[in-house]
This record gives C-alpha cells, sequence and structure tokens, in this order.
C-alpha cells in the first residue's frame, strides 16, 4: 500500500486593515474555499462567533483533525488564529472528496479581550476557543463640563 501525507507550508498571518476588522472577517469567510489571502494552498475553515456567560466564543469546524498534533491556537496582537493541517493517506482506486492540507483563520478579538485567558476544546469535530472578556460598565460617568475662566 503506497501511504502519502499531504503536507503544506504555513504561511504567517498577514495583517489586516485596522478599520474594517470586522469586513476583513466577513470577506474571508465567504472566499471560494480553494483560496485565501495566505497563500494559494492554504483554505479557510468555517466558524460561527458569539459571547456567552462573558467570554468570547469561536467555533470552528475541524473534522478529522487531532487537535494534539494538527491544530495550533494563537492570539497575539488582538487577532485570534486557527491554523492547522488534515492529513490525507493515499490510497490506489480511492475516491475522495473531503479536504486534505493546511487550513487557517484569524478572527479579531473584541476590544477589551483578555488575552491570557484563553480556552481551546475539541470534541466531535468542533474545535471551540473562548475567551474572557471584560465585565460591562452598568453605570454610566459622569463628565464634568467645564468653562473657561
Amino acid at each position: 500500500m503506497n501511504t502519502q501525507v499531504a503536507t503544506a507550508k504555513h504561511a504567517p498571518p498577514v495583517g489586516r486593515p485596522e478599520s474594517f476588522p470586522r469586513l476583513w472577517d466577513w470577506f474571508e469567510g465567504i472566499l471560494p474555499v480553494e483560496t485565501t489571502w495566505r497563500d494559494m494552498t492554504t483554505r479557510s475553515i468555517k466558524v460561527e462567533e458569539f459571547v456567552r456567560d462573558g467570554r468570547y466564543v469561536v467555533r470552528a469546524e475541524l473534522p478529522g483533525v487531532d487537535p494534539d498534533k494538527d491544530v495550533e491556537v494563537t492570539v497575539n496582537d488582538g487577532l485570534l488564529t486557527i491554523r492547522g493541517e488534515r492529513r490525507e493517506e493515499v490510497k490506489e482506486d480511492q475516491r475522495s472528496e473531503f479536504y486534505y492540507g493546511s487550513f487557517v483563520r484569524t478572527l479579531s478579538l473584541p476590544s477589551g479581550a483578555d488575552p491570557e485567558a484563553v480556552d481551546a476544546v475539541y470534541r466531535d469535530g468542533i474545535l471551540e476557543v473562548s475567551v474572557l472578556m471584560p465585565e460591562p460598565v452598568m453605570e454610566p460617568t459622569r463628565v464634568v463640563v467645564k468653562r473657561p475662566e
């Protein structure tokens, strides 16, 4: 049996325009699955994001990976990056419509998210990453208006 492992280089995350981080996230999510801005061999992954119990939560579809060997989650400069690789065992006379190779997705963290309080759990093909959010200020702060003398 001839076995090959699909490999692809990991490109560094690309900076995004600071004035449009959410627009960038949306655009990256709708690009054709064959490409992203990073390089032509890396694919984007589908995610959902929401806030639950004071935490910003990102869930990513990652079926068929070993989270110990194939997935890396990093937080840097206000960005959450999920990258990894799904490996393929190639057999003769095989049909496969699955995607194998590298994947990456970078999302902007909400303002105030704590990069030191990040948890990641992989269960049933879904990676869930959560980041602690600051408590919202409930009372408005009154600002005294001064008159020049």
